[in-house]
């Protein structure tokens, strides 16, 4: 990025302390150095140019005229001027922005065209007085650090409450927004009509800034969220073993808004993971059991989307091994949590406050800090061990995996000498996936699309039909009740005689 140039004014002898002093100062902070370039004219080398056309074209050169008033007013050169006063003369007329400073607080004892200059000054723009050459510095630093929040190029509020400075309207989905006023609206009872516009619906979440569109609302709503937040993508691999190995036998990067990579990232693990299947003794459904709870698997995941900083390059990281889950997200703890506090009740602190609202009313996320108590709870009622939070670069959450306990949920024993009534399937190789026979063993009778991914408590209609549906349809193991028209709102599926003889052998 081109450095911020800052024509440091007043050549009078009054400051040369303290124009040396903000020039080192602007050059030894860490923030200020990052941004700025100060100039001062007694810095130029000397040439064969007059002093007046120097100091005049550096002003033209610079983003920032910095002006230093004091009593002294200076020599007088061309029309009764001082050089002071031509520099912001030029300055005003090029329209730079100005930043005045005014040594002590009464003017009776200045020259008097000094007097007139900071009358004049005062009624154009807001001046700022000081004492000490320690005061100076301070009230410099604050009047930069308001140049750069103004010019967006650092932030103190969330970041995703900040402008989104290449998105427009036109770059988000009125589609997924009218979706999501419908969720809302069943989940937590959005107060909008179906009917509500998108900028009726941006005004209520907040997700407007002087018309434009915020980070929150392109991470919500954006067709195409990662062409303006490049890192706000999932990274999911799958290991047979207990370490990160190439090749990785399973890789997927998802992008896409929040809601997307929630759901494609929670499906990625159950199309994984073991999956127990009871008898239908008592209902014609039969009960299902993932050996991780499903709803462990999208807290952690939902949280690291939620909560994730997302002015890291990083991304989020999903790694499923043979004996643990591990979520990492580029992120931290707020200041007021600990590792110890999140394992017991606690207020809920979201880094991105805007994000987390809309998921809270879509159901995606709870308020009141529970999220981390629910997965200890229900870990603990599936006999599984609690999760592990921790810090590293970035906060991960660990699941340990037990497949077994799948099984006794749902009445089987042991998962090498199951009884008939239960079917375990993991990830397999050979003729059928584990994503095909977890369809197969699910489907009973004649069923919908979406009641075989209900069945499977998976979310993405994308991910189901690429991973399951449609492999199951290609290999013949399922087939439409409707073949004729394969996009008829009344078609369903059925195993084949092919499905219902693969699962016969391999049980």
């Amino acid at each position: 990025m081109k450095p911020i140039r800052i024509f440091i004014s007043s050549v009078q002898k009054e400051f040369a302390t303290e124009r040396a002093a903000l020039r080192d100062y602007l050059r030894g902070d860490a923030l200020m150095r990052r941004f700025f370039e100060p100039f001062l004219f007694e810095d130029v080398p000397a040439a064969d140019r007059g002093a007046d056309k120097v100091y005049l074209h550096e002003v033209g050169q610079c983003d920032i005229y910095l002006g230093l008033f004091g009593n002294e007013y200076g020599f007088e050169v061309v029309g009764g001027l001082s050089p002071m006063e031509r520099e912001f003369n030029t300055a005003s007329e090029l329209h730079k922005a100005r930043l005045i400073f005014v040594k002590g607080a009464e003017d009776g004892a200045k020259h008097p065209k000094m007097q007139a200059l900071i009358r004049r000054a005062g009624s154009e723009l807001i001046r700022r007085r000081f004492g000490t050459s320690a005061e100076l510095l301070t009230d410099v630093y604050s009047a930069l650090v308001q140049v750069l929040e103004d010019r967006e190029l650092i932030r103190t509020g969330p970041f995703d409450a900040a402008l989104c400075p290449k998105a427009t309207l036109e770059d988000l989905d009125e589609g997924k927004m009218r979706r999501f006023i419908l969720d809302a609206r069943r989940a937590r009872g959005l107060p909008l009509s179906e009917t509500a516009s998108s900028e009726d619906l941006l005004t209520h979440l907040n997700l407007l800034d002087n018309g434009g569109v915020v980070n929150a609302a392109v991470l919500l709503f954006a067709r195409q969220p990662q062409r303006f937040l490049a890192s706000s993508e999932v990274k999911c691999a799958h290991f047979h073993g207990t370490v990160a190995t190439k090749p990785i036998p399973s890789y997927q990067t998802y992008k896409g808004t929040v809601f997307d990579l929630v759901d494609h990232a929670v499906d990625f693990v159950l199309s994984k993971i073991n999956l127990a299947v009871g008898t239908r003794a008592n209902s014609s459904q039969a009960p299902v059991a993932y050996e991780i709870p499903p709803e462990v698997v999208r807290e952690a995941v939902v949280n690291a989307v939620a909560h994730r900083d997302y002015t890291s390059n990083g991304s989020i990281q999903i790694m499923l091994f043979s004996d643990r889950l591990e979520v990492w997200n580029p992120g931290t703890l707020p200041p007021s949590l600990t590792l110890k506090k999140l394992r017991h009740p606690h207020g809920s602190v979201p880094w991105n406050p805007l994000l987390a609202e809309p998921l809270y009313l879509t159901k995606y996320i709870e308020r009141m800090g529970t999220g981390t108590g629910d997965m200890i709870t229900r870990c603990r009622d599936a006999g599984l061990a609690e999760p592990e939070f921790s810090l590293t670069d970035g906060f991960v959450v660990t699941i340990r995996r037990k497949p077994e306990q799948a099984f006794k949920a749902v009445g089987g024993q042991d998962t090498t000498t199951q009884p008939e009534s239960v079917c375990a399937t993991g990830e397999v190789t050979g003729e059928v996936t584990g994503e095909v026979r977890k369809l197969l063993i699910i489907c009973h009778g004649a069923m919908t699309r979406k009641k075989l991914q209900e069945a499977l408590l998976l979310k993405g209609e994308e991910n189901f039909r690429k991973l399951y549906l449609v492999p199951a349809l290609k290999a013949g193991y399922i087939e439409m009740t409707i073949p004729g028209k394969p996009n008829s709102r009344l078609q369903k599926y059925r195993l084949t005689d092919a499905g219902r003889a693969l699962l016969k052998r391999k049980n």
